[in-house]
């Protein structure tokens, strides 16, 4: 449904009849007031969020940067050969 500039100035006009000039100046302050209080809450919660962000950055010990190697565990015993019960090694 296309709406025409002719019907949007209808549509203006019975709203200006319904509602005055007074209201309708009245009621666009209260929009624009409600506009600015919602984006400087959403500019409270954003700037809330970064010091939460830098907190816990700064309560959280950086990680250490050196590399870390699995220890090599070689070990040079000998392990002895197994024997039957007579005695015998067995290969």
């Amino acid at each position: 449904m296309n709406v025409g500039p002719w019907q949007l100035i209808i549509i203006a006009l019975v709203i200006l009849v319904l509602f005055g000039r007074g209201r309708i100046s009245e009621m666009m302050g209260d929009f624009g007031k409600g506009i600015k209080s919602f984006k400087q809450g959403m500019n409270d919660e954003s700037s809330k969020d970064m010091m939460r962000i830098e907190q816990s950055r700064e309560a959280t010990p950086p990680a250490s940067s050196a590399p870390v190697t699995p220890s090599a565990t070689t070990s040079n015993t000998a392990v002895p050969a197994e024997t039957t019960t007579d005695g015998d090694k067995i290969a």
